[in-house]
């Protein structure tokens, strides 16, 4: 059965790539947009400002919330860990405000991060029921994660997505690396040996759908692969697909130098299962390195 399905952060990389999944599946996707609506087809809304209608939504089966200031590839300054914050936080508090006011619940697949777990976890195996961990992200995803519980009070089913590194042929994470792994001048950023929490856009976005369709899981829900890979073996999967060597180390300091606190998420190991997504069910498509690696070179 069709789904009505409203997507926040639509233009993003994830939520791009789910509208055009939703769509093709025979779903009927909504935006919510930071600006006029110009169609019906979108939702205008405003984050930390005037209410969202909840009429606007009383109409969805669901709604995914991916919406928040980019993380990757810059220095965190003062100002910028200010956004980070205020923008996830906000835009959850907008949209569970207006979801309390509902006499119908609607499935609520709310973003969230790896990052919950800290950057600090070595090789520690860690699950939905693992604890907080320390640092800037880890306090910005558990106040992330909160701003939803009036929602779920009310009776809204909600999922809080962990969402890990996402690989994808163009943009993601990957739009740093590929460049330089073509150019046969990529290899292990630090010592190589942190785990990476990835996952491909594709089950990124085959995750998302299989939870906007089983309302039952709720809570958090790791999206990563089910098989964990070091940043050196990452590195080394891929450049091998393109049959490029990955010898060249970045080393530490360098990174900390260059991206700031930012190098931390970099450096830092989490080793991440998605005990919750295969316990439902779901499957994987690219569920080892390898594979993802030949996916993204075919692509």
């Amino acid at each position: 059965m069709s789904k009505n399905v409203a997507i926040t952060g639509a233009s993003g990389l994830i939520g791009s790539a789910l509208s055009a999944h939703l769509v093709g599946r025979g779903d009927t996707v909504v935006h919510l947009v930071r600006r006029p609506a110009r169609n019906s087809a979108e939702i205008s809304w405003h984050p930390g400002g005037e209410p969202l209608e909840p009429s606007a939504l009383s109409d969805l089966d669901a709604i995914v919330h991916l919406a928040g200031e980019p993380l990757s590839g810059r220095r965190w300054t003062s100002g910028m860990r200010a956004e980070i914050r205020r923008s996830r936080i906000e835009s959850t508090r907008t949209l569970a405000k207006a979801l309390t006011q509902l006499d119908r619940p609607i499935r609520w697949v709310s973003g969230s991060a790896t990052g919950f777990y800290g950057t600090d976890r070595g090789g520690e195996e860690l699950t939905e029921t693992s604890s907080a961990g320390r640092g800037f992200l880890a306090e910005v995803c558990q106040a992330w994660e909160a701003q939803t519980q009036p929602a779920a009070d009310a009776g809204h089913p909600v999922a809080h997505v962990r969402t890990g590194i996402v690989l994808a042929p163009h943009g993601g994470a990957l739009q740093y690396l590929l460049p330089i792994t073509k150019a046969g001048v990529a290899g292990p950023l630090g010592s190589g040996r942190q785990f990476w929490p990835w996952i491909t856009l594709t089950d990124q976005v085959r995750a998302l759908a299989w939870l906007i369709d089983h309302r039952e899981v709720t809570g958090p829900v790791n999206l990563v692969a089910p098989t964990p890979a070091t940043q050196g073996r990452i590195s080394a999967s891929i450049a091998s697909a393109m049959g490029r060597p990955s010898v060249v180390p970045t080393p530490s300091p360098v990174l900390k130098l260059v991206l700031g606190e930012f190098a931390d998420t970099i450096l830092g190991s989490q080793r991440v299962l998605p005990q919750v997504l295969t316990d439902s069910g779901f499957t994987f498509q690219h569920g080892d390195i390898d594979a993802a690696a030949d996916w993204l070179m075919s692509a």
